[in-house]
């Protein structure tokens, strides 16, 4: 009996614990690392050749082959990419 008691005691504290809000970290005022810019690309690709999601200017997941850029929506699209680019290019 008594270890159920104990058992639920440390429960619940534990998860009170975990219920906390975490503490908001103040950052610190600095103009040039606070402005992030983002480049508006054009893409070689219309839509993602893998999985065939159209693209936006704004993906992350790039790739440059013959010197045209092409936008995937994850980084396993890309990675399916580069292992044969020829495969997926329009010509």
């Amino acid at each position: 009996m008594k270890s159920k008691i104990l058992f639920t005691a440390l429960l619940s504290i534990s998860l009170f614990a975990c219920a906390q809000e975490t503490p908001k970290v103040k950052q610190k005022k600095n103009n040039k690392s606070a402005k992030t810019e983002t480049k508006t690309v054009k893409f070689a690709n219309a839509e993602d050749p893998i999985c065939h999601m159209k693209t936006e200017s704004t993906m992350k997941d790039t790739a440059v082959y013959k010197n045209k850029t092409y936008g995937f929506c994850s980084s396993y699209c890309k990675d399916e990419f580069k292992k044969n680019p020829e495969k997926y290019v329009q010509k």
